[in-house]
């Protein structure tokens, strides 16, 4: 399930990590790192897990992959027998897996209440949008308003059956998409799972951040957010974790890491009102204690502005979330943004400019524990 609308924008900066196979035996019993890296969803991924037990913390992150595996099963696009391409394939499904139906119930939730700027079934776009450009000499400036016009009478959360029993898609050609909040849903199924074992210190990365405890080095874990314009180099640095000040869970989506063609600013990341890309933020980064909420507010904050989007952050008070503009500015919104830094304006709402201190150069990695 290849995560179509955002690049690495997120990394973690803490001490290095024993490999995998190779962390260091607990002689004394002490708690050290033990790293995985790998593919999840289509993308590089990692896992940190620090525990006493070697042997104890591998076995943990093998149920976490066989987990991941299990529901790229339910959500994947890219495998023809997953659940969702199924029911992309007739319209209909029935006797659909739990996990389908709580997240496309939590999907719906968000459409509705983002007055659908989040819309699981913008899937049609991205079809239109991927065959324009696999035509060789297409327009570099993307499929005709004719065209859009046409594929948008397909897409409408409202046309979305939704039942224990069956899912059903009401029009013809409608086709769902969960990759706006699927990478946090399954990030928060890994960490439950760890936590629901006893883990008490990890950091998960799978395209979305997770963090509790602290590292093996005693210290918060921290991530980087990309800077939009310089992508290698770490704009601000956060503390993730359970400590006061510090957030569980952090999300970016930003469309101009995955261009359709030559123009950076036709991508993936769509506009569900217009059918055209949305590139009113260079990037958008929310913290919130889950990474569904983190991932699925990162997205819909992306093609909103700044009114809808501080209406629509109301109703989440423990989320706070970064926008960094065009001319390079950042913004914050949300829980403790009046600490942050002074105020400004960001359309016409009162926001406060974030002013922690830019981090440097990093080195391209995902994640280090």
């Amino acid at each position: 399930m290849a995560d179509r609308r955002r690049f690495l924008s997120i990394v973690a900066a803490c001490a290095a990590a024993a490999p995998y196979a190779g962390a260091r035996a607990a002689a004394e019993a002490k708690p050290e790192a033990v790293a995985w890296r790998g593919t999840a969803m289509g993308a590089l991924a990692s896992m940190t897990l620090v525990h006493p037990d070697r042997q104890k913390a591998q076995a943990l992150v093998q149920r976490c992959v066989d987990e991941i595996d299990r529901l790229e099963s339910v959500f994947s696009l890219y495998r023809p027998e997953s659940s969702l391409s199924r029911l992309n394939a007739v319209g209909e499904l029935r006797d659909p897996p739990f996990e389908l139906i709580e997240l496309l119930s939590q999907s719906l939730d968000l459409a509705r209440s983002s007055g659908g700027a989040f819309d699981p079934t913008v899937q049609p776009l991205y079809r239109l949008y991927a065959a324009h450009f696999a035509r060789p000499g297409a327009p570099a400036a993307g499929p005709s308003q004719a065209a859009i016009a046409e594929v948008l009478e397909k897409v409408g959360f409202a046309g979305v059956e939704l039942r224990a029993d069956l899912v059903r898609l009401r029009r013809p050609g409608m086709a769902i998409t969960l990759n706006g909040i699927a990478q946090g849903f399954v990030t928060d199924r890994v960490a439950d799972l760890l936590r629901g074992a006893g883990l008490v210190n990890l950091m998960i990365d799978l395209g979305e951040a997770r963090a509790h405890g602290r590292s093996a080095r005693g210290d918060s874990w921290r991530a980087a957010i990309a800077d939009p314009r310089r992508p290698r180099r770490a704009l601000l640095e956060l503390p993730m974790g359970d400590d006061a000040g510090a957030w569980p869970a952090l999300a970016t989506s930003a469309g101009y890491g995955t261009p359709f063609g030559t123009d950076p600013r036709i991508h993936h990341l769509f506009d569900p009102g217009t059918g055209r890309s949305a590139n009113r933020y260079l990037s958008v980064s929310v913290a919130a204690p889950r990474a569904a909420v983190a991932d699925g507010l990162s997205t819909a904050l992306s093609v909103m502005p700044a009114e809808r989007a501080a209406a629509l952050l109301a109703a989440y008070p423990s989320v706070r979330a970064w926008f960094v503009q065009p001319d390079g500015r950042v913004a914050v919104l949300g829980r403790g943004a009046r600490a942050a830094g002074k105020t400004k304006l960001l359309g016409d709402i009162v926001m406060d400019e974030f002013k922690e201190s830019v981090v440097p150069d990093l080195p391209e990695t995902r994640a280090r524990a």
